[in-house]
């Protein structure tokens, strides 16, 4: 313990020193060999590094010893974790955007990450799964557990140091962390997705994840000799900084947090100061496709998203002709086997892209298809389609739904022959894909023009949306009471992730999750519904029944509800969320990853949540 003080000592220190000799030697040298001072970058590099040498010395010399003794102290133990996790707060920025492999076993959800690629699950590890052993009760049979994920967390703490001591970085990604934190506590630290079991330590560690991008920020204060934008701009970040952290610390409970006011009235106006400070001091934002824009100051800009990260290659990249061109095609029964069935007679845009029925016929109108039809509006800021995830670009999907026997039953080879033989198709082909001036259509680009039209139907202005960019007339208080809710009592926003309230998984939005519900067959069935979901093409046993977490923008208009489609209204959906999914109404779902405790909502409160859903309400321009 000793040694470990004394080595964070050394090295603070050590800092102190070479700040002393730069200042002596700026004072009194009189010739060209004066130290540069340290960089902004180095300064944060040496910043992160101490408090990543003060949270492995916590655990290492706090926490672990007390989860070893016997009998466990219970109390103490709780209280030195609480301490670690808000110690986790001030390094997690730079973790989860350098090193998110390692943030996962220091802090990721307590199910295992599956690689279906590699047919394998891996456990999980980190603070989250040492708070399953510490609440709500301790079970003294399973301390050699605790004690085990204890050391897990020290070693992956050690390997972010390692990898810390060589990383490097510019400014461009201290302000890229920074702005991406904010949006991580606005989409995950208010809801309380990384800590499901003490809600009640939510705020306060949201708050310390606020405080620990001001000395930051700090390392870029402007001189007095600064531009006096550059100043302002930076005083106004720190002010904004300071104005989030302490709304989190105003005492309020959990459920009782006004999560709205927080988002329009601190976090985007923190997201936008944060965005000019940068500005200001001449740091330009990144240029890379991402999902959400490295120039977004809020995660609810309306073009906030780019849809194109998730295609496959840059050449299939959207164009006005490649949206035609797709628009015409979605809309075109040629590309069934029967010619009679296009892909709008099941994604209807009067219905949003639903059908309203909770299974539509087979093309041979012999039986049913296997499952609901989903909206497509918005499913290009996905990383995976199909309920199952089967496929992970639009593109993939357009083969599977046209080679579908049940669906489509035709393929995208006879499809690119028929349409050659059409001359305003080889044109429009042609005005698509110039780089091809023979014009001869393959396959290739009829999935490509189809996912183009897919990824031109991002509708994001619902009267929520209005909202939180300012028009407060946008919603009523019951709306507001339900986006409340939503996001914290209810815990529908640990799923739904704010701002698509689906399951891709912020602010990186790589990833798309699934979860296992425990769907009954009906809604008055007492078994489960009899569908696989993800384990019939993985063969994962954790997959069984497990279905990706759609978007519930535009539900008003794509009842019925479920991958069965089930429930025909959303106060059933919302009853069945309310008493513990599958399990809580006493089905068998041995592998639920929802919770299967009652939420106890008031009928007042699911209301509330229904009013907020109809106001994620946006169809149209289609």
């Amino acid at each position: 313990m000793l040694h470990a003080l004394f080595v964070g000592y050394l090295r603070w220190v050590a800092i102190g020193v070479a700040l002393g000799i730069w200042l002596l030697a700026a004072c009194t040298s009189s010739g060209p060999a004066t130290a540069p001072a340290p960089s902004p970058t180095q300064l944060v590099h040496q910043h992160v590094a101490h408090n990543l040498d003060t949270l492995l010395w916590h655990v290492e010399h706090q926490l672990l010893p007390l989860a070893q003794r016997t009998p466990v102290p219970t109390d103490s133990l709780r209280q030195r974790f609480r301490a670690c996790r808000l110690l986790y707060k001030r390094v997690e920025p730079f973790t989860e955007y350098f090193m998110p492999g390692t943030a996962r076993l220091l802090n990721g959800p307590p199910i295992g990450e599956i690689e279906v690629a590699e047919n394998k699950q891996f456990d999980p590890a980190g603070l989250q799964v040492i708070e399953e052993h510490l609440y709500p009760e301790v079970d003294p049979s399973q301390q050699s557990e605790l004690v085990r994920e204890v050391k897990k967390l020290r070693q992956e703490l050690r390997r972010a140091q390692t990898v810390w001591q060589v990383l490097e970085f510019t400014d461009a990604h201290v302000f890229d962390v920074l702005r991406q934190q904010v949006f991580r506590v606005v989409a995950l630290g208010i809801t309380g997705f990384d800590t499901p079991l003490t809600p009640d330590a939510a705020l306060p560690e949201a708050a310390t994840a606020v405080a620990a991008l001001r000395p930051v920020l700090a390392y870029y204060a402007p001189t007095d000799t600064s531009a006096a934008a550059a100043r302002t701009r930076y005083a106004a970040a720190q002010q904004a900084l300071t104005q989030a952290e302490r709304y989190l610390r105003q005492g309020v409970g959990f459920a009782e947090f006004d999560r709205m006011a927080f988002i329009t009235g601190y976090t985007n106006p923190l997201g936008r100061a944060l965005l000019a400070c940068q500005r200001g001091l001449g740091i330009a934002p990144f240029q890379e496709v991402r999902a959400l824009r490295p120039d977004a100051a809020t995660l609810f800009d309306s073009a906030a998203f780019n849809p194109d990260f998730y295609a496959p290659t840059a050449a299939q990249y959207r164009t006005a002709a490649r949206v035609a061109l797709g628009r015409r095609l979605f809309h075109d029964p040629v590309l069934s086997r029967s010619n009679t069935r296009s892909c709008a007679s099941c994604h209807q845009p009067a219905k949003a892209f639903t059908d309203g029925l909770a299974k539509n016929v087979t093309l041979t109108e012999t039986g049913l298809v296997h499952r609901n039809t989903p909206t497509i509006l918005n499913a290009a800021l996905q990383a995976g389609q199909f309920y199952d995830l089967r496929a992970t670009t639009l593109e993939n999907q357009a083969v599977d739904v046209v080679g579908n026997r049940d669906e489509m039953h035709g393929s995208l080879e006879s499809a690119a022959r028929d349409l050659q033989r059409q001359p305003a198709y080889v044109q429009l082909f042609l005005g698509a894909f110039p780089e091809d001036p023979a014009g001869r259509i393959n396959p290739v680009q009829i999935q490509t023009a189809l996912a183009s039209y897919e990824r031109s139907l991002v509708a994001l202005n619902s009267r929520f949306d209005q909202y939180v960019r300012g028009r407060r007339a946008a919603l009523n208080a019951q709306e507001i009471q339900g986006f409340n809710l939503f996001m914290g009592k209810a815990k529908c926003g640990t799923c739904h992730f704010a701002p698509l309230f689906n399951g891709t998984v912020p602010p990186g939005f790589t990833k798309t999750e699934s979860e296992v519900l425990g769907v009954p067959a009906t809604p008055a069935a007492q078994r489960l519904d009899p569908d696989l979901g993800r384990y019939a093409h993985t063969q994962l046993e954790q997959l069984r029944h497990a279905f990706k977490t759609p978007t519930v923008r535009n539900v008003a208009r794509t009842a019925p509800y479920m991958h069965n489609g089930a429930y025909r209204t959303l106060e059933q959906v919302i009853t069945f969320y309310n008493e513990g999914g599958g399990r809580g109404l006493g089905l068998t779902v041995e592998n639920q990853t929802l919770s299967d405790e009652k939420l106890h909502l008031t009928t007042a409160e699911q209301q509330a949540i229904q009013a907020f859903l109809l106001a994620l309400t946006d169809t149209p321009l289609h």
